[in-house]
């Protein structure tokens, strides 16, 4: 399916509403939505649907008055900047609340964008509630469209208030879409809070796509940015930072905590970014452990290196970490980089290119075995309780990630560490580094075992 060309940015001052029309109109829950004001930061991009008009739709920060170089500063901008790439803006008020002085002035920034705009009277539930929007005229926006974003009420009125934007849907629906094999490689960033996350996906994309700044926990959402490198199609989300799971005591953070969880789970790699001058702190062990796992391919960044000055010792001090603390990811690709200076970038994406291309190896079933009968003979399993456990035949069952299963006798009695032995065997013997390999036992069945 080919991606739709209308861009749509919903905008409007804190806490009207926003976020509820995004998720509606996308059919997910991806923004996150809270009755404090102010939780949505980043603009966030999905494909909206109403009815037949299919779209492109961007959540936007709540507009605020704010003192130059400020958070609610750079949230603004990043709203201004989506009013500018939109083709239709969304200006939506608060009928419950009625009309406010930071209404009026934001709808006199988004009437100077010379944009189209269609007004939003939300929350207007019932008589009183529609009422109430048609103080919205004064904002001089035309006519406001009463509706609820929470119990979809008025969509049917904002489909036809958005249909003259679509001049080419009808004609675009009669064509036969291309194939689409292609398909975005989808790439997670995740890590503590403050290790430049936001920063080494604004150097990725080469704009200033994620708001970004000295304050720690600036994300909130895990946001999606579509971007191609060297040829290759890639679906960039940046998320939330991830602290131990005791401080995680505010109802928001819980919400994006889950948040960035998902987004792990949903990727094919994660990038794990830690901060070059306190790596390897129990929090990023943890972060690595759940990307292992979740079976996800796994690359390491070693962020903000332009701030270490004895480098050679410095790096070889995390490698050797690196293999001490995470041997489940044994092999995992260490890259030293800048998210600020953009040292390193694009070495971190060949890193990740090569992860994904481990992740979906296949190892031939011939050589598979071959390699089962060297690792017996070499060094068989232990005798456990005098009686010998047999491994008789190996395949891979699938990858992403690789994952293979043994068969043999009384394979439940064989120990952890033996396991372990084989998966490092086999992450060496078919140059698998890093990758979450899976490892599972079947016994074979006795004939003669007559069970009643």
């Amino acid at each position: 399916m080919s991606e739709p060309k209308t861009l749509i940015a919903i905008v409007g001052r804190p806490n009207v509403g926003k976020s509820t029309l995004f998720n509606r109109l996308v059919g997910k829950r991806l923004a996150l939505v809270d009755d404090l004001p102010g939780v949505t930061r980043d603009r966030r991009e999905a494909h909206g649907r109403l009815g037949d008009l299919e779209f492109r739709l961007v959540d936007t920060a709540g507009l605020e008055n704010a003192a130059g170089g400020s958070l609610e500063a750079r949230m603004r901008a990043q709203t201004e900047a989506a009013i500018a790439a939109a083709d239709v803006v969304l200006f939506m008020m608060d009928a419950r609340a009625g009309l406010t002085a930071d209404d009026e002035r934001f709808a006199d920034l988004v009437r100077r964008s010379e944009r189209p705009v269609v007004l939003l009277a939300n929350k207007a539930e019932g008589k009183a509630g529609a009422d109430a929007a048609y103080e919205a005229y004064r904002l001089g926006l035309g006519d406001p469209l009463p509706i609820s974003a929470e119990h979809g009420e008025g969509l049917g009125d904002l489909y036809d208030a958005l249909v003259p934007f679509f001049p080419e849907q009808e004609d675009e629906a009669e064509e036969e879409p291309a194939p689409d094999d292609d398909a975005p490689l989808r790439i997670a960033i995740v890590g503590r809070p403050n290790a430049g996350k936001s920063t080494l996906v604004n150097r990725l994309v080469g704009d200033e796509r994620m708001l970004t700044g000295p304050e720690a926990g600036i994300t909130r959402d895990s946001v999606s940015v579509d971007w191609v490198w060297r040829g290759r199609r890639i679906r960039l989300v940046d998320t939330a930072g991830l602290r131990k799971k005791a401080r995680v005591v505010d109802k928001l953070e819980k919400l994006s905590v889950a948040d960035a969880i998902r987004a792990i789970k949903f990727a094919e790699v994660v990038v794990l970014l830690l901060d070059a001058t306190v790596p390897f702190e129990k929090q990023d062990l943890s972060i690595a452990d759940l990307v292992a796992r979740e079976g996800r391919a796994l690359a390491i960044g070693l962020n903000k290196w332009d701030l270490v000055e004895a480098r050679g010792v410095e790096l070889a001090a995390a490698r050797e970490k690196l293999d001490r603390l995470l041997p489940q990811v044994k092999g995992a690709e260490l890259v030293p980089l800048s998210g600020e200076t953009g040292e390193g970038v694009d070495k971190l994406m060949a890193a990740v290119l090569r992860a994904h291309e481990v992740w979906n190896r296949r190892v031939p079933t011939a050589a598979l075995n071959r390699w089962l009968e060297a690792t017996l003979e070499r060094h068989p399993p232990p005798a456990v309780a005098g009686k010998r456990i047999k491994l008789r035949y190996a395949t891979q069952a699938k990858a992403r990630p690789p994952s293979f299963v043994l068969f043999g006798t009384r394979t439940s009695d064989l120990p952890a560490s033996y396991a372990r032995y084989l998966v490092n065997g086999l992450r060496e013997a078919f140059d698998l580094p890093g990758a979450p390999i899976r490892l599972t036992f079947r016994a074979s069945e006795n004939p003669y075992d007559r069970k009643k």
